[in-house]
């Protein structure tokens, strides 16, 4: 333990001198360890894409859920652990379906996104609780346009063109530095975030059993593709 660092990472209610809260930290520190996972705004919808990381064979890949619906027209994708993320959808999925009761119509993505923050940022400031260790890839369409935000385990929100979150973070942010453009087509998208997988994950061929992608279309609700057609996509890498 550091100097600086001892007994200040004890309780979340507690800042070190320097203005850190170290579990909100360690919370962090839980997503990078995660599996990677990308989203991408192509010209009229979304995509989620996420390594399962299946490390046995003996594992049925199905049992593995790393993207969920939330809405017909919002889903997410997530990074770190997914216990935390499913008590995170559960609260998605009530908080959507009220708005619709008493508003009658859809609720609005970043409007949800900061409902969800909210409730994460709750459980970095009392103590005998700790932060959720997991970060969200949620992406959407409303009436507004098509919608990709990632949240934070501190509560915190970030909208992007395309985003990444999980252990290759950085090397798929790099690639999508470089090679992202506004206005793709749904499946140049969808190769682009495979490509990434593949640099962040550095392995020789992705496994199709170990990806699983999301889509989001205007017009459409979300879906996760079949085993077939994610088999196509892989194949097409190489």
């Amino acid at each position: 333990m550091q100097p600086g660092q001892m007994a200040y990472d004890r309780a979340i209610t507690v800042f070190s001198p320097d203005g850190r809260l170290f579990q909100v930290e360690y919370a962090r520190e839980a997503v990078k360890r995660g599996t990677t996972t990308v989203g991408l705004k192509f010209k009229d919808g979304v995509a989620l894409i996420v390594d399962k990381r299946i490390a046995s064979r003996l594992i049925e890949s199905k049992s593995i859920e790393k993207i969920f619906q939330i809405d017909e027209h919002i889903g997410c994708a997530t990074s770190g652990l997914v216990s935390d993320a499913r008590v995170l959808v559960d609260y998605a999925r009530v908080v959507a379906q009220i708005n619709k009761v008493t508003y009658a119509e859809k609720i609005n993505i970043e409007t949800l996104v900061k409902r969800i923050c909210d409730f994460k940022q709750n459980y970095t400031q009392y103590g005998g609780v700790r932060p959720f260790g997991t970060a969200l890839l949620v992406a959407g369409v409303d009436n507004q346009g098509c919608h990709l935000f990632e949240t934070d385990p501190s509560g915190a929100l970030v909208s992007y063109k395309a985003g990444s979150i999980g252990a290759g973070r950085n090397a798929v942010m790099d690639l999508f530095e470089e090679e992202y453009q506004e206005n793709l087509a749904m499946d140049e998208a969808i190769m682009l975030g495979l490509r990434a997988l593949k640099k962040a994950t550095e392995e020789a061929a992705l496994s199709t059993k170990a990806i699983e992608i999301g889509l989001i279309k205007v017009g459409e609700s979300f879906r996760r593709l079949e085993d077939s057609e994610v088999e196509k996509f892989v194949s097409k890498l190489g």
